[in-house]
């Protein structure tokens, strides 16, 4: 039996599941090489993005550029998503079609569902956001999107893999009101990988934890990490480089940060410090490092202690 499954693959923008890599988005337009969505060109010039703002209850009117670079007329369907950080790396993602919009993308509407774009030419289509009066303050990101419905088979074998291709720009909406950055950092999980023999080979540990945005504006946020053993001695003290660019608001992403060379017997402290502007959060997780052989002669210690004190505690009684 052949299974087709059907993967949404948004390139320029989006990829794999809608989704962008982690990183600073380009100043250009999105392009996936066969087509581009943009902004609409003004008087200040080409804009990558849109930027823009408003109060609660307005409305925004603005047009969105899809440009066919094949030479032959494609169609495209139109809509708007809300964005979201994916939980594995933080990377710049959209809502599907078929799910729930409750933000940008539920308040955007282009003039057409679907544009038929002209070979090597370019559409301009009306977008219209409706703010609603109880929108949340703060930022509200997601982006316009541009998708080619049809399904590009690929793969063989006992599953077939169909590919629909879309590429979108990006829309960052601000509500005005009072803003709230809050960052906070949670779950601290430490695991050692030690040799058996110490001395005998290097040890590493896994440091992982939540990263959370609490507020209501995008931030691009900075982790430290600095660890410290018996009497405060310092292990480790850096700044993280494997942390999203934008964490997007009530967005959270798990992390994980590697630590070669990390202590083999060691009893001590790691300190998490997560911050951006107007806000700076910390958390701590104590951990304790003893090599399984050590951790296995203490134990025979122990227990043949025990064991002794036993036998003594009953010839005392036995003599009594």
């Amino acid at each position: 039996m052949r299974i087709r499954i059907h993967l949404l693959l948004l390139t320029g923008l989006l990829l794999t599941g809608v989704l962008l890599p982690a990183g600073a988005p380009t100043a250009h337009a999105a392009d996936n090489g066969s087509w581009s969505v943009y902004p609409a060109t003004t008087g200040t010039g080409l804009r990558p993005y849109f930027y823009l703002s408003a109060d609660p209850g307005a409305t925004l009117r603005d047009k969105v550029t899809v440009t066919n670079k094949t030479d032959r007329p494609q169609t495209y369907r139109l809509y708007a998503a809300d964005a979201y950080n994916t939980a594995r790396d933080g990377g710049f993602a959209v809502r599907g079609k078929g799910e729930r919009q409750r933000s940008v993308g539920a308040w955007a509407r282009t003039g057409r569902e679907k544009v038929t774009v002209p070979p090597r030419g370019s559409v301009d289509v009306p977008l219209t956001i409706t703010v609603p009066e109880d929108a949340e303050p703060g930022d509200h990101p997601g982006a316009l999107v541009a998708l080619d419905e049809r399904v590009d088979p690929a793969g063989d074998g006992s599953v077939a893999v169909g590919i629909q291709r879309a590429v979108g720009a990006r829309i960052y909406l601000r509500v005005n009101g009072p803003t709230v950055p809050a960052l906070s950092v949670d779950d601290i999980r430490i695991e050692h990988t030690q040799p058996l023999v110490p001395g005998t080979g290097e040890s590493r540990a896994v440091i992982s934890y939540t990263l959370r945005n609490r507020g209501n504006v995008t931030l691009s946020p900075k982790v430290a990490l600095r660890a410290e053993g018996l009497f405060g001695r310092t292990l480790l003290d850096r700044d993280l480089k494997r942390v999203p660019s934008e964490l997007l608001p009530r967005q959270q992403v798990r992390l994980t940060e590697r630590w070669a060379g990390a202590p083999q017997l060691e009893w001590g402290e790691v300190r998490l410090t997560a911050s951006a502007p107007r806000t700076r959060e910390s958390a701590t997780a104590s951990y304790f490092a003893l090599p399984w052989l050590m951790a296995g002669i203490l134990l025979v210690a122990v227990g043949g202690g025990t064991a002794l004190w036993i036998r003594a505690r009953r010839a005392r009684r036995s003599t009594a």
